[in-house]
């Protein structure tokens, strides 16, 4: 694996540090006015989650882990995991839910999500970045308000409450944003 500066990390990479697997989420590059330059990295670790703040030195040398990603196609939930299916050899495999996060209610049946593999071990789950949703619950089109800013509350067919612009009714589908939980466009 390829050792790198500390002033090479960026946000998304995948660094082995202090034993364990972590992922940069946010790297902001101080130079204070006394003493040498820093990068100022947030990490999170990828098997139990949690968060840490480390300085990095330009002369600090970190390793960089290459994680191996498939494409794989989900099929259920059962149990709190998730099966999703190899589309190449049709192996299914168990995963937990948790995976996810706070984005398992966009999963849908079918759909292609991205697995990230360390060796055998499943690392992190990515659905599309844009998914589509009907929506079950918002208030009515009021004549004469307009789109510029206003926005009203809606409840996706998934259960999720996002807001939508003024001009979208219930019963359509709508295309949301999964990374911010935000309405983008018509279906």
């Amino acid at each position: 694996m390829p050792k790198i500066n500390g002033n090479e990390i960026r946000p998304g990479f995948t660094l082995e540090h202090d034993g364990g697997l972590w992922v940069a989420v946010k790297v902001s590059h101080v130079k204070p006015g006394k003493g040498g330059a820093f990068a100022q990295v947030e990490l999170k670790n990828l098997r139990n989650g949690t968060k840490l703040n480390e300085r990095f030195r330009s002369e600090d040398k970190v390793e960089r882990v290459r994680l191996e990603q498939k494409d794989q196609q989900f099929l259920y939930e059962t149990d709190g995991m998730l099966v999703v299916m190899d589309m190449d050899t049709f192996d299914q495999i168990e995963l937990p839910a948790d995976l996810l996060g706070d984005r398992r209610p966009f999963l849908q049946d079918g759909m292609t999500v991205t697995i990230e593999y360390y060796g055998e071990e499943a690392l992190n789950m990515a659905i599309p970045q844009k998914v589509t949703c009907k929506i079950v619950e918002t208030e009515p089109v009021v004549k004469g308000q307009t789109a510029a800013s206003s926005y009203k509350p809606a409840i996706l067919d998934n259960g999720v409450r996002i807001m939508v612009p003024p001009f979208v009714g219930t019963d359509e589908d709508i295309v949301v944003n999964t990374e911010t939980f935000e309405y983008s466009e018509r279906a």
